[in-house]
């Protein structure tokens, strides 16, 4: 019988920057591997990321933790901006709710709570961003650095634009839920279709199921997301990143152009890039084999040198 998720994860736990509060917990099995910590994307909660995924990270050989960033999930929501969609951010020249290094050091105080020293990072989408902007400014924290489906993390305003495929931006911008459990859901549905490859059938079934799970209304609140769209980097270049770095993408990534991994990838000294086929903006159960033994042979590597 497989475990719960009761099972599966230790109870919620909150770490403190400052004023802000970020809510994380850590999977039960592997907890003697070797520190990992997964940075989630815009919006969405830190059930977004699979647990098969997560459990195979264990089988790797890591202790996994996750965590929501700041007005994500269960972590603090700061007061409203201006700015009322996450393009409308991008394009404000307004003081933003806080800087991309305050989001950096949540990452950091996240590791400060659970013990960790140092940590391999894995991050996904804006978490991808968040995690190369960790290893600029936290260097002696990051072990090796994983960013998947993102842009360069030194990227902001409209140079971010380049990347992002706008039809896929309109699309999310006409989402219209009503802010209930059912609205949730619906939303989740939603934009799991937006971000699923265009070469797999998309299980609508499934989908529903796992919204069902996890009915996050951060995937439908423009205005918190534009917060964390909006926050600011005023760091080095991603050049600077010295922690040993794997760039992943999806081939069929309909938000993020691939050619956002290829720069990145083309700018971090020594990074390795993935292209995972028939993969869309997610981490369907396909790509988990590649990424978690391409995880892993990084970390091998790391330590080895």
């Amino acid at each position: 019988m497989s475990p719960t998720f009761r099972e599966l994860w230790s109870p919620v736990r909150y770490a403190g920057n400052g004023p802000v509060r970020l809510a994380f917990d850590r999977l039960v099995e592997g907890g003697d591997g070797q520190p990992l910590l997964l940075v989630t994307g815009l919006g969405v909660n830190r059930h977004w990321v699979p647990d098969g995924f997560c459990r195979a990270l264990a089988a790797q050989g890591f202790a996994v933790a996750r965590y929501d960033q700041r007005d994500g999930g269960e972590s603090t929501h700061l007061p409203h901006t201006s700015a009322r969609t996450p393009v409308s951010a991008l394009l404000a020249r307004g003081a933003p709710a806080y800087t991309a290094e305050d989001v950096a050091d949540d990452a950091v105080a996240v590791m400060d709570a659970l013990g960790w020293p140092s940590a391999h990072l894995v991050g996904v989408s804006l978490g991808g961003a968040v995690a190369q902007r960790v290893a600029l400014r936290h260097p002696g924290r990051v072990r090796t650095l994983t960013s998947v489906a993102a842009v360069p993390g030194d990227l902001g305003g409209l140079r971010t634009l380049r990347y992002v495929r706008l039809g896929t931006l309109a699309k999310f911008a006409r989402l219209n839920v009503p802010d209930t459990h059912e609205g949730a859901v619906a939303a989740g549905v939603a934009v799991s279709r937006l971000l699923a490859s265009p070469h797999r059938a998309f299980d609508e079934a499934a989908a529903r199921a796992a919204a069902e799970r996890n009915a996050d209304r951060g995937v439908g609140d423009q205005r918190a997301q534009s917060r964390q769209i909006a926050a600011r980097w005023h760091g080095p270049p991603v050049e600077a990143v010295t922690r040993p770095t794997l760039v992943v993408h999806g081939e069929d990534d309909p938000l993020i152009k691939v050619r956002a991994a290829h720069a990145l990838a083309s700018r971090i000294p020594g990074a390795r890039l993935l292209l995972l086929p028939r993969t869309g903006h997610e981490l369907p159960g396909p790509a988990w084999e590649p990424l978690v033994t391409a995880i892993g042979r990084l970390a091998a590597d790391a330590a080895a040198r």
